[in-house]
């Protein structure tokens, strides 16, 4: 079976990559991410810089595995906001309370720009990320205030490229394992340009997009900078961990 799986990778890699030095497969790399999450986004931000190192991650479960831990390991500070109660116990556990602020709560469009703000999320912030399965969508357009360089937006895969589809808002709504949720990666791409993103990525697993902020992206990355051009298909039968078990790295000495 694990044969399987890694012809399946292969092809998927051969499918996406190209002679482009800009193409971002290359770079996939996961520490503590879900997929390979962890080594685009380090790649991008070597293209595009960072400033100030901040992050808030809007769905991280009980924080080991996301894509802003690793961040924390290489000395970033930033915000988690989840409704998983293990989330605080794992972060004491971890000694990373000085790095890391956690709000444990539900969230929806309405309730999300106050909570951040509580918080003290500033909105110049280097890094976003929203994974909440059911509303995605809405919850990262009633972020229109805060300006990341970059922002990491779950996608529904399983809606062809070219679909601009979302779920039907309703603030209490969760995810009920079902294909109907989230929004399209057309979706999003239309909604990512209304906020001043350009899609650059989306991860072989299918999953997340990677959107870039217009006034950051110059000739970095592989355009065009549309759902057809980087849609990955859904490939999540072949997630899976066989190696360590997740958690935390070091931080540096302060």
């Amino acid at each position: 079976m694990r044969g399987v799986i890694a012809d399946h990778f292969l092809e998927a890699k051969r499918e996406s990559l190209s002679e482009d030095p800009a193409n971002l497969h290359r770079h996939e790399a996961q520490i503590c991410s879900q997929n390979g999450e962890d080594g685009v986004i380090s790649e991008i931000f070597r293209r595009i810089g960072a400033t100030n190192r901040v992050f808030l991650e809007i769905g991280v479960g009980d924080g080991r595995e996301n894509n802003t831990a690793f961040l924390l390991g290489l000395g970033w500070t930033g915000f988690w906001v989840d409704g998983n109660p293990a989330l605080e116990k794992r972060v004491k556990a971890a000694r990373l309370e000085e790095c890391v602020r956690v709000k444990i709560a539900f969230v929806n469009q309405e309730n999300i720009p106050g909570l951040v703000r509580e918080l003290g999320v500033p909105e110049d912030l280097d890094f976003l990320s929203v994974d909440i399965d059911q509303n995605t969508y809405y919850v990262w357009r009633a972020l229109r205030a805060w300006r990341p360089r970059l922002a990491v937006i779950e996608y529904n895969s399983v809606i062809p490229a070219s679909i601009d589809w979302k779920a039907n808002y309703a603030p209490d709504k969760v995810h009920d394992g079902t294909d109907n949720y989230g929004a399209s990666l057309k979706a999003l791409e239309k909604l990512g340009r209304d906020l001043g993103y350009s899609l650059v990525h989306c991860e072989l697993m299918g999953c997340n997009a990677f959107f870039v902020r217009d006034d950051l992206v110059g000739a970095h990355f592989s355009g065009p900078f549309t759902a057809e051009r980087h849609y990955q298909r859904s490939r999540f039968p072949y997630i899976h961990r066989s190696s360590h078990r997740v958690s935390f790295i070091d931080r540096p000495p302060q």
